[in-house]
């Protein structure tokens, strides 16, 4: 579908996702879904749960048993294709990459986007990670409706 589109369908989507079961821990979900010659994910997880193995070209593979959701894997991939993911009670919980100007501040309100850049529902902004470790990439921990855990990827601000 994403040679069509541009964007996964929700079946794609959910493949890279673990049981809801696992999701009540936070856990990195790997959103490569073609062979490129990548590995920072692999190398900057400090529990071996990344694994590309000796092709460099092949898609990541990780163990969500492993995987404590760190988030160090986020701001190392250079094509901001992973988050941090967990459901907690009514709503999904999302550690995800951000780049753009102006940065939330926590305790804000902001759209929650899905995969095709439709604005889908609030997402209330809980924390922002932004440190010499993370570079210029803030992470932004953000909540949204748990109905919406296999269609929200980022935020947008409101104005």
């Amino acid at each position: 579908m994403i040679k069509v589109t541009g964007y996964p369908d929700k079946d794609q989507v959910k493949a890279k996702f673990p049981s809801e079961e696992l999701l009540v821990k936070p856990k990195a979900i790997v959103e490569c879904f073609q062979e490129i010659p990548c590995n920072p994910c692999s190398t900057s997880c400090p529990f071996g749960a990344i694994v590309i193995g000796d092709d460099i070209n092949k898609m990541p593979q990780i163990n969500h048993d492993i995987c404590t959701g760190c988030g160090s894997c986020v701001y190392s991939c250079p094509g901001l294709a992973i988050m941090i993911a967990q459901v907690r009670g009514e709503r999904a919980v999302f550690k995800v990459p951000y780049e753009f100007l102006p940065v939330p501040k926590k305790g804000d309100i902001w759209l929650g986007i899905n995969r095709k850049g439709d604005i889908i529902c609030d997402a209330l902004i809980e924390n922002i990670l932004k440190n010499g470790k993370t570079d210029r990439t803030v992470v932004i921990t953000a909540s949204v409706p748990k109905k919406y855990l296999y269609d929200f990827i980022t935020v947008r601000c409101p104005k």
